[in-house]
């Protein structure tokens, strides 16, 4: 049976791209929590009450890095929910098939971006 001509990948294949998932999950969620400490010593940093220009230039520099912070994690927590969703599919068999198209994503792309719901020519498509 040829690649193109299959409906989905076999359960072994399914274990390879689910041991990768399990590996960028962890590092995922390492990444996260660093970020989430590394918010809570700016907040502690917070604390002191000394006054001037210097303090004001922290300040700024600490609601930019908070924010900068913010939106990091926040983009970390959606690409592990991405990557657990992915792996949902692979229990239920649907993983690696392309929503748009219906056919196979191929295991290059999916290896690169394990996560994706789409093949690259429905990605192509859509820009």
């Amino acid at each position: 049976m040829q690649q193109h001509e299959k409906m989905r990948y076999s359960d072994e294949e399914l274990q390879e791209f689910e041991k990768i998932i399990d590996t960028k999950l962890g590092k995922a969620k390492e990444e996260l929590d660093n970020i989430k400490q590394s918010l809570s010593r700016i907040h502690d940093n917070g604390t002191d009450t000394t006054v001037g220009t210097s303090k004001l230039l922290e300040d700024g520099a600490d609601t930019l890095e908070k924010e900068s912070l913010s939106q990091l994690a926040a983009r970390q927590q959606k690409f592990i929910i991405q990557l657990e969703s992915a792996k949902a599919r692979i229990k239920n068999r649907t993983y690696g098939i392309c929503i748009d198209t219906g056919n196979l994503i191929s295991k290059e792309r999916l290896r690169a971006v394990p996560h994706t719901r789409h093949s690259i020519e429905a990605k192509l498509k859509q820009q």
